[in-house]
């Protein structure tokens, strides 16, 4: 699991708990009991740290996912633990330095505060909205909406040149074994070694050589020469089968992308609207972002910009499997 090098977390932390303090608010790095059944587990100074506050620590450090469980007697605890007394020592030291009091330190605090506190409003609104029953009832709706192909599940030789396919031809109509064909023949190091198995994939996925040949093509049927970029193939149908759904669990991580970035955009637009907005630079103009900032990252390239009821988005299953 990925791990934040711990110089990085210090100072994250360090400025988030200065961001707090500067701005009057209690720092998120101890303070009052946290949650019920806390613990404290270490004070520095008269601030106590919480279990839950080194608990927090290890899922921002990608240490443990959200929920798990982390023994207090475990090496990771201790770990952490220790890292969040560095971080409270070095806050309180800059504390009393008077570096929270420089303007230019300021901004830079509330610009954290800010971002801490957006942070924390889109995780709270997207985990309310976000859940097992949205995400099966968008899943739901796509499969309706969605349109099925014809699946074709088929193997391959692959060979130079056309003679050469002309010739296995032949010698599959002799009675020849396909996979010892392959095996001896094939030029195609992605199957050669699975009996030439394309596995099931609709015409749309495959060269158009190859939905010209196979369009009519029945199961058992042997068709070929088709010629590819790398070379000739010759390609016996296995089956033909109506378009298999994806599942909802392949489905998921789509479908919470996509609801996450929706009920972002939702909230933005709302605030938005409510709230006078000004630009003062050239060419600026509010609304005009393609992607909120708290996003997931590449969100509005990949997903629409109608909410679900208006233009569901079916996931796009492989192609070929």
């Amino acid at each position: 699991m990925r791990r934040t090098s711990k110089g990085v977390m210090l100072g994250m932390a360090a400025v988030a708990a200065l961001s707090l303090a500067a701005c009057g608010q209690t720092p998120i790095i101890g303070g009052p009991k946290p949650e019920a059944g806390d613990k404290v587990v270490a004070k520095v100074g008269n601030d106590p740290l919480w279990a839950s506050d080194v608990r927090r620590e290890a899922v921002a450090q990608g240490a443990i996912t959200e929920g798990e469980p982390l023994d207090t007697s475990s090496d990771l605890f201790r770990r952490t633990l220790d890292e969040l007394v560095d971080q409270k020592l070095l806050a309180n030291e800059a504390i009393r330095q008077g570096l929270d009091k420089q303007p230019a330190i300021r901004r830079r605090l509330q610009a954290a505060h800010d971002k801490l506190l957006g942070d924390v409003l889109v995780e709270d609104m997207v985990g309310k909205a976000v859940n097992d029953d949205a995400i099966r009832s968008l899943y739901q709706e796509q499969q309706r909406l969605s349109s099925r192909s014809e699946e074709i599940k088929a193997r391959q030789i692959l060979v130079a040149t056309q003679p050469e396919a002309e010739a296995i031809k032949k010698l599959l109509s002799a009675g020849a074994s396909f996979d010892a064909l392959v095996l001896q023949r094939s030029t195609d190091s992605n199957t050669r070694f699975s009996g030439g198995d394309l596995g099931y994939f609709t015409l749309d996925a495959m060269p158009a050589s190859y939905g010209t040949a196979l369009k009519t093509a029945k199961p058992g049927e042997t068709v070929g020469p088709i010629q590819t970029d790398g070379g000739f193939a010759i390609v016996r149908v296995e089956d033909r089968r109506p378009e298999q759904p994806i599942s909802l669990e392949e489905a998921r991580p789509q479908i919470v992308r996509f609801l996450t970035y929706d009920e972002i955009r939702t909230l933005l637009a709302r605030l938005r609207s409510a709230t006078r907005v000004q630009m003062m630079t050239p060419g600026a103009a509010p609304g005009t972002a393609k992607e909120p900032a708290s996003a997931p990252k590449g969100a509005a390239s990949t997903l629409p910009a109608a909410p679900p009821s208006a233009a569901p988005v079916p996931p796009t299953p492989a192609k070929a499997k």
